[in-house]
């Protein structure tokens, strides 16, 4: 299942996107042949990437990218405001030994040294670029301080993959933020929550709803709706055409030196890996 849906707590002062992306982050899995740890990494950026699709216009697009230091490489997610959502990982077959807690050690592929960038298409002439330093990354916690410092908005952001030996078994997050009314009585309200509130795979695996999730993480049992349900899903918009105006680009020495290599040119796209394949004919 993939969904996601949107809450105001507090009397409308506290908002939380909860996101379940389980059959979004298994079908990046199968595309990339992840690994379980590439998947736990790449999901994390998929789930939020499903939570901010639902912050922008449809056809906006919105590039996330983690560049660390560590065996991964980078992790890119692309996604518009209608939930059309992919991504890829440096290193898909990337494995670590687990951490001292038994779990994944995401932090430990991505690396701490390195930066997160978001950088937004609005159509206009030139895309916004918020860049900030990775804090641990885990993700949820680079997230958190991208929130804090490149929009000024209080946030807690959850995110996890619960992978088994037949795939992604759960996943999803959650991105808690306080509006600006937001009272000191709410706010203590939500950090008492949050501080025993359990891991969101976990309580997907109870199979709690969003709405019961969304309701521990706030301590609030009278959340407003915002809106319905919505459908994430893992989509790729590649076509020949958009190769072919890429290898416009090179030069006729470029393209020269290609087919005395080989008898055609064969591309194949970063996020599903279709490939085209170009002959010296199709090039004149």
């Amino acid at each position: 299942m993939s969904e996601i849906k949107k809450y105001l707590a507090c009397e409308g002062r506290v908002n939380i996107i909860c996101a379940e992306t389980t059959d979004l982050v298994e079908e990046a899995r199968k595309v990339h042949d992840l690994s379980p740890l590439a998947t736990a990494a790449l999901g994390r950026v998929l789930t939020m990437s499903a939570i901010m699709s639902t912050r922008i216009k449809g056809e906006d697009t919105i590039t996330l990218q983690i560049k660390g230091t560590g065996p991964i490489g980078n992790v890119v997610s692309v996604f518009d405001g209608n939930q059309n959502i992919k991504g890829y990982v440096g290193e898909p077959h990337v494995d670590l030994p687990l951490r001292e807690d038994g779990k994944l050690n995401v932090g430990g592929a991505i690396g701490k040294e390195g930066f997160l960038y978001v950088i937004r298409d609005m159509g206009l002439k030139e895309p916004y670029i918020g860049v900030t330093p990775l804090v641990s990354g885990e993700i949820a916690e680079d997230f958190t301080k991208y929130f804090a410092e490149s929009e000024q908005t209080p946030s807690a952001v959850a995110l996890g993959v619960l992978v088994d030996k037949n795939g992604v078994k759960k996943a999803g997050g959650y991105l808690l933020t306080l509006m600006p009314d937001a009272t000191e009585d709410d706010i203590k309200q939500v950090e008492e929550a949050l501080k025993n509130l359990e891991p969101v795979t976990t309580m997907l695996d109870k199979n709690m709803s969003l709405q019961e999730i969304a309701e521990k993480a706030t301590n609030d049992d009278n959340l407003m709706v915002m809106v319905g349900e919505i459908k994430p899903k893992y989509h790729c918009d590649c076509s020949r055409e958009r190769f072919v105006n890429n290898l416009k680009k090179l030069s006729e020495d470029d393209i020269n030196h290609l087919f005395k290599e080989q008898e055609t040119i064969e591309t194949v796209c970063q996020f599903c890996n279709k490939k085209y394949e170009f002959t010296k004919n199709d090039i004149k």
